[in-house]
């Protein structure tokens, strides 16, 4: 057999095994989010509050506030990338439950911005701690790399980005069909 052909034919398995991979760390990834949020959430139910249930968005949003307050419902909205009348919506029960609130600037009484209170600081700070822990456990693992594999799977990743972004790899995509 041509040695040509062998080296189409390699990476062709290759190219199937890593899209194997691929497929099979999306859902190893997406089943530790599920845990991990369950777990996080109970973390905070048993410490901070246990008659209020949050969902992961209003922690995001808790996060969001806690990073940049004060902040403006079209800016959490912007930087979330969540509809304002989401936002809305979500700033109502965490304002009517005591884990933000309401304040306007000086210089523009017409603007409603938002801020922590000390509860709501409480569970920013624990998001902010279980971001660390994560952090410090994945920079644990990459460590194993070289510098050259690790410029490779930063360019990966960018790249499985901008394909993302672009529409290149949607199963629905027209060149499909």
């Amino acid at each position: 057999m041509d040695k040509g052909v062998l080296e189409v034919d390699h990476n062709s398995a290759l190219k199937h095994q890593v899209h194997e991979l691929y497929t099979q760390f999306l859902h190893q990834q997406q089943l530790q989010e599920k845990l991990e949020g369950e777990a996080f959430l109970e973390e905070i139910r048993e410490s901070v509050s246990e008659h209020y249930n949050f969902h992961l968005t209003e922690i995001h949003v808790l996060s969001c506030i806690g990073h940049t307050e004060p902040i403006n419902l079209t800016a959490i909205a912007e930087k979330m990338g969540i509809s304002k009348g989401n936002i809305s919506k979500i700033n109502s029960r965490l304002l009517k439950e005591g884990w933000i609130r309401k304040s306007q600037l000086n210089d523009n009484k017409k603007e409603i911005y938002f801020r922590l209170t000390p509860m709501g600081k409480k569970v920013f700070s624990m998001h902010e701690q279980y971001h660390d822990r994560a952090h410090q456990l994945f920079n644990r693992f990459i460590s194993r790399y070289s510098t050259e594999q690790l410029e490779f799977m930063k360019q990966l990743l960018q790249d499985g980005i901008t394909a993302i972004q672009e529409g290149q790899l949607l199963v629905t995509a027209p060149e499909l069909k």
